[in-house]
């Protein structure tokens, strides 16, 4: 079978594309090995989605999800896609599992978690070393932890934890937090988290489990007990599977003009994956929407 449109990625970019096609009458797949993406990771409540006056990341990514469902002539598949190729007018789309034929493509695979690759990090995964505070959070109830960054990933987790941990470091290796200022005098409210700028984790310790870290503030090495660490230092593109079909800028995200259009015709893109300078829920719907509509106009001088 020959789709009209493969949409890569289910978070909010891919499910408002979806809507889009759909809409259009268009014969869609929908390709994402997590729907809802990133949502289910967000530690605090979403309070600028219209509609939502406040809601948690997990709610929204099943209100995306139903919708998605309601959707006619839209085949949802959790399945990672591992390449993609183009022969002739057709893109062959491959997951670990099947291969995927398509005339129009839309890439809305988001990012994936930052690693930040030091001693004991990867030794310690699931050990007490976690990228999502709220998927393991409440496994560290009463305990130590530290939160490694500055943005508002690192503080909104230090909210989150606020009433789980014992005790938390948030650790900014800069100069200063990049963390918006709402969430930074939040976190000052609570008299269990400490902040620290000029601060570098230089190892991950501890026998079975965490139990320590060495980290470095200012001029000072230090080790810290503690019994958990969470990575929340940005984010990387997930662009592995198209990068001979896009060009990408600096920070490896997708370069698509107005109309979300990548270099190769027939090939859209959208979302946190493209080089988009806000990033935010309503934008990823947005520029889905846009590539949703692009692709239906493509299709509609479209010659096999």
């Amino acid at each position: 079978m020959i789709y009209d449109v493969i949409i890569v990625g289910a978070g909010p970019a891919g499910i408002t594309s979806a809507i889009y096609t759909a809409r259009n009458n268009l014969n869609t797949l929908v390709l994402g090995g997590n729907i809802g993406g990133l949502l289910f990771n967000k530690a605090v409540n979403i309070e600028n989605y219209p509609g939502f006056p406040s809601i948690s990341g997990i709610e929204l990514a099943f209100k995306f999800k139903e919708h998605l469902e309601t959707l006619e002539n839209t085949l949802i598949k959790e399945e990672v896609v591992l390449n993609i190729l183009q022969q002739n007018n057709l893109f062959k789309v491959k997951t670990e599992k099947n291969e995927f034929q398509g005339k129009t493509v839309i890439v809305t695979a988001g990012t994936k978690l930052r690693a930040l690759n030091v001693k004991g990090e990867k030794e310690f995964l699931g050990k007490g070393v976690g990228y999502c505070p709220v998927c393991d959070g409440p496994f560290f109830k009463g305990k130590d932890v530290a939160i490694i960054g500055g943005g508002n990933a690192a503080f909104e987790a230090g909210i989150f934890l606020s009433s789980i941990a014992k005790s938390i470091f948030i650790l900014e290796r800069g100069n200063s937090f990049l963390a918006d200022k709402k969430n930074q005098e939040k976190v000052k409210e609570f008299e269990n988290i400490r902040t620290y700028t000029n601060a570098e984790l230089l190892e991950i310790k501890g026998n079975d489990f965490v139990s320590s870290i060495k980290w470095k503030h200012r001029s000072h090495t230090l080790e810290t007990r503690l019994q958990a660490v969470f990575i929340q230092i940005g984010c990387v593109p997930e662009t592995s599977f198209v990068q001979n079909l896009v060009d990408l800028n600096q920070k490896g995200e997708i370069i698509v003009n107005e109309d979300m259009q990548t270099k190769t015709k027939g090939l859209f893109a959208g979302g946190d994956v493209t080089n988009s300078k806000v990033k935010q829920i309503i934008c990823a719907a947005s520029s889905g929407a846009i590539a949703g509509l692009s692709a239906y106009n493509y299709l509609l001088n479209y010659e096999n």
